[in-house]
């Protein structure tokens, strides 16, 4: 312990009144490491997470840190800023910050702390953390911003594997869709043009944004990702724009923005197609004029950001019903990146493969192991709904179930497109089952993707989960 015996340091009190439907039911598959040295403030968090993510882990000593990360696989780390009492600069957490990033380059790092600083918040981003979160937490929004950390280390763990690696590099694109894809964003990575990138699930939206800014001009200013369909519309102003002390019942502290954590850099607005339009409106005159003001300020602030938008909805069908803003798509959409279904590009389907069975391999200790020809062919001959992602998991389960060296088709629990449209239509209601748990399965639990990619609303979503016992 860093604190002096006898003294504690300021108590927070934390609801756990709200603490959402599905996710009581369905944890997300990575594990949370918090750190802070209330206790009070670890049973608080590993109450609450525990119920939303699939392992949660918790220490009072940072100089814990190393020995966890090297006894289990950590895939975000939740950090107090402040130890030692009366200290309230930052620069503990900071200084973890870079520790853990030294030990593995790739960790998602969320700090908290309970004095709201724009300068500290900004040189955390810039220094590599995911996030920022002020104590006391809103449940939703801590539960929501964790989720999307799970998320992004999910796809850098995705872009080691499709080999990724410094701004020079491409991801696995041998089939003709792909290498076009692929100098498209080596033409436009330079500029500050805005994208929109369009793509089904699990086709690979975030990597795309990642090797913009990896070859753009801002490569040395920080990627900020915001996940649109995880905002609540009551905490998008506060999100993107930040607020001041006093803005709200909530609002006990200054809180950062996106926009000004992304400044210098690039900001990636993720499910832009879920945006109500109030909410476009108020993002439209953002982008106008370039300048942000917070809740609770009367006073502007220049923003300078490269904007990357991704969706995977029919954007102009939306526009077509007055349910997204004509203007504010040609706002974002300068240059347009179409990324195609994987059944579009099964050239790429062998290295693909590959990769993922390295990548697993590694991680679950089953070295040597290989495809057999038959079940690259049943690899072929599916359609692949979910796309890269769906493709991953089936190689990890296939894996970890197959027996031997060889992983046969046998291995792989698929069904050709004819055999699924087959066994799909003798049950109305068992068809809509799968569908819902596939959509479910896809979209890692977040229900706002799944809710999405099903093309219902959240609410619909809910009440079949229900229905199906999910």
């Amino acid at each position: 312990m860093l604190r002096p015996a006898g003294v504690r340091k300021r108590k927070y009190v934390i609801d756990f009144g709200h603490l959402g439907g599905y996710s009581q039911r369905m944890s997300t598959r990575a594990t949370i490491l918090v750190v802070d040295d209330d206790p009070d403030v670890l049973t608080a968090a590993r109450l609450l997470l525990r119920r939303h993510f699939e392992r949660v882990l918790t220490t009072e000593d940072p100089h814990q840190i190393e020995s966890l990360m090297t006894t289990n696989r950590v895939d975000v780390f939740l950090v107090d800023m402040n130890f030692a009492i009366g200290r309230n600069s930052g620069a503990e957490g900071l200084r973890w910050l870079e520790r853990i990033l030294a030990l593995d380059p790739d960790a998602v790092v969320v700090l908290m702390t309970a004095f709201g600083d724009l300068g500290v918040a900004v040189e955390a981003m810039r220094e590599g953390a995911a996030d920022f979160v002020l104590k006391p937490w809103q449940n939703d929004k801590l539960v929501a911003t964790l989720g999307v950390a799970a998320k992004l280390r999910q796809t850098r763990t995705t872009i080691n594997a499709l080999g990724v690696l410094p701004p020079a590099d491409e991801m696995v694109a041998g089939s003709a869709r792909m290498k076009t894809v692929m100098d498209i964003v080596a033409k436009v990575a330079p500029t500050d043009a805005n994208i929109l990138i369009r793509g089904e699930n699990g086709t690979g939206k975030e990597l795309i944004a990642q090797a913009l800014h990896r070859q753009s001009m801002r490569a040395d200013k920080v990627l900020v990702a915001v996940d649109l369909g995880a905002v609540a519309e009551s905490l998008f102003e506060s999100e993107l724009f930040g607020h001041r002390k006093g803005a709200f019942t909530d609002a006990l502290s200054d809180r950062t923005g996106r926009f000004q954590a992304a400044h210098g850099g690039t900001l990636f607005l993720d499910e832009v197609g879920n945006l109500p339009p109030p909410l476009q409106t108020k993002l439209l005159r953002v982008l106008e004029s370039r300048e942000i003001v917070p809740l609770g300020s009367d006073q502007p602030a220049p923003i300078d950001v490269r904007l990357i938008s991704a969706t995977n909805r029919p954007i102009e069908s939306l526009v077509a019903e007055g349910l997204f803003r004509e203007d504010l798509l040609y706002r974002i959409n300068t240059i347009e990146i179409e990324l195609p279904p994987l059944r579009e590009r099964l050239d790429d389907l062998p290295e693909l493969v590959r990769h993922f069975v390295t990548l697993y391999s590694r991680k679950y200790n089953l070295h040597g192991k290989k495809l057999s020809s038959q079940a690259l062919e049943v690899l072929r001959a599916h359609r692949w709904p979910g796309n890269i992602r769906e493709l991953s998991h089936a190689v990890e389960r296939a894996l970890i179930l197959g027996d031997g060296d060889m992983i046969d088709a046998a291995d792989f629990n698929l069904l050709s497109g004819r055999q699924s449209s087959q066994i799909d239509s003798l049950n109305l209601e068992d068809n809509e089952r799968r569908t819902v748990k596939l959509a479910l399965e896809q979209a890692g639990g977040n229900i706002s993707h799944a809710a999405s990619a099903l093309g219902i609303t959240r609410a619909a979503l809910y009440r079949r989960i229900e229905k199906f016992g999910l």
